[in-house]
């Protein structure tokens, strides 16, 4: 949003009734060219700025050059964000909703708030994993009892339901090239603004048709305030040189459950910086998780750079799934990485400090990050392997477990479609063909559910809540198994 002299005003005195000292008044595009200091780069500068926020979308295509800030023009969809790829998911979740239940949840008030919220947290969860569960128990009830939803959103599924949405993105970024009398080969940076810039088809599209990769370094809900806090910084006298911070060479990770690299933190996120991500056991009552720590673009850990490992021991017995795991990762402003594992229910922890990480010659980085580019495909079909076998392996663990706990409880042809699922579902992990996994776990899976329908006909809804395994919304779905809980490739986590 652009504003003139009398919103620009508006805008200082609500600075100042809200007790700020108003220094100057700088538009969005130009604060975040600030942020990540394009304006001592020396030479003059053309910079795109996609701005994708909650509600509105903004392209500004800005000059830099002997300190002076141009806008040159700017483009935008008052009516495109965040909020409409959650409407695509809701919309997506009352068809589905519908068309098994025969219930219309678009009418049901109270269900609304519950729907929006799973799904800004479904599309959140889709910018770092290829799927995610959206469980909803008793969304809404009828004469014939309480009704639950549960379904499977894929990263492609969600792309496909939000495809014209991001193709509307496409307009305005060509009309600011335009209105600024530039091609697209003239451009020196591209900006990510607004949270929505996260999700990978948004990035995606912006590197396709601006032919640059985008910056990615500082987190792009804050980048307009750290760009206005240091102008603030420069007016001030307090900033005497803006110095680009540092930023991580490469992404930071450990691996998973099928050799998978798991990253946590991303390559070019500006340092200082801190993530946790909470992962779980592969394993019935494993003793010990391995954290394989490493650095790298590539999606599977053998292509990956170690940088170390060690053992968080002694973990009580639990079924698989059931421990939580906490890992983080802490890089200080000298680009010391701290890494630490912790387990929640004991409060043990291990940890580890790894220094020199970022020394590396910017020519093995550079081929490092080529050799992603060049392999990608690769990588993508290995990485899916592994995370539909992962699948499959969890959901005949969870089935074997329903079906010794409470087959009994189910007589008939949905025990029977079940048991007989399970056993395709577990012969075809047993081989190669990952067409057939894939069928034959979504095969299994509507078997289960039509299962888990007639223990609910036969039960209580408080005592089939206690057959599900507890579940907590911030754990991420990979799983670390200990050195001697390897997979078939021996890799471990």
């Amino acid at each position: 949003a652009y504003f003139n002299d009398a919103e620009r005003t508006a805008t200082k005195e609500a600075g100042q009734i809200a007790g700020l000292e108003v220094l100057r008044i700088i538009n969005e595009p130009t604060a975040a060219a600030l942020a990540y200091g394009l304006d001592k780069e020396g030479a003059d500068q053309t910079i795109l700025v996609f701005d994708l926020g909650g509600g509105t979308f903004d392209v500004s295509v800005l000059e830099i050059g002997d300190g002076v800030f141009e806008v040159k023009s700017t483009h935008g969809d008052t009516n495109l964000g965040g909020d409409d790829w959650d409407q695509r998911v809701i919309d997506w979740l009352v068809s589905q909703f519908k068309s098994k239940e025969g219930v219309d949840l678009a009418k049901d008030k109270m269900a609304a708030q519950r729907l929006k919220e799973a799904a800004e947290k479904a599309k959140i969860e889709l910018s770092s994993t290829q799927s995610t569960q959206i469980n909803l128990p008793f969304i809404t009830a009828t004469a014939e009892g309480p009704k639950h939803l549960d379904e499977q959103l894929t990263r492609a599924k969600f792309q496909e339901l939000t495809a014209d949405l991001l193709e509307r993105c496409k307009g305005p970024f060509n009309q600011a090239i335009k209105d600024a009398g530039l091609a697209k080969g003239d451009l020196d940076h591209v900006i990510l603004v607004g949270g929505s810039t996260r999700m990978p088809a948004v990035v995606d599209l912006v590197q396709s048709i601006s032919g640059n990769e985008p910056h990615k370094g500082v987190n792009p809900d804050e980048v307009v305030a750290i760009g206005a806090a240091v102008q603030a910084g420069v007016l001030k006298g307090e900033v005497k040189d803006v110095l680009l911070l540092d930023v991580t060479p490469l992404s930071l990770g450990i691996e998973t459950k099928g050799g998978v690299m798991t990253k946590l933190i991303e390559r070019n996120t500006t340092i200082p910086t801190r993530r946790t991500e909470v992962f779980t056991t592969a394993e019935d009552m494993q003793p010990s998780v391995e954290i394989h720590v490493l650095q790298g673009e590539r999606e599977m850990s053998m292509y990956n750079k170690t940088l170390g490992k060690f053992q968080l021991v002694d973990l009580p017995p639990a079924p698989r799934g059931i421990p939580q795991i906490e890992v983080t990762f802490d890089i200080d402003a000298n680009g010391i990485v701290h890494v630490s594992a912790k387990d929640r229910a004991t409060t043990k922890e291990q940890s580890m400090t790894i220094t020199g990480q970022s020394s590396l010659d910017k020519n093995v980085i550079d081929q490092m990050v080529r050799d992603a580019e060049s392999h990608a495909e690769d990588d993508r079909r290995r990485k899916e392997e592994a995370e539909a076998r992962n699948t499959a392996d969890s959901l005949v663990y969870q089935t074997e477990k329903i079906l010794r706990e409470h087959g009994d409880k189910v007589p008939g042809p949905e025990r029977d479609a079940a048991e007989s699922a399970l056993k395709e579902l577990k012969d075809a992990v047993a081989g190669d063909d990952l067409d057939r996994i894939r069928a034959d776990s979504e095969t299994l899976m509507a078997a289960s559910q039509a299962f888990s329908q007639k223990l609910y006909e036969h039960t209580t809804a408080e005592s089939y809540s206690d057959i599900k395994a507890p579940s907590d919304d911030d754990v991420v779905d990979a799983e670390i198994v200990d050195d001697e809980g390897r997979d078939n490739e021996g890799r471990s986590a």
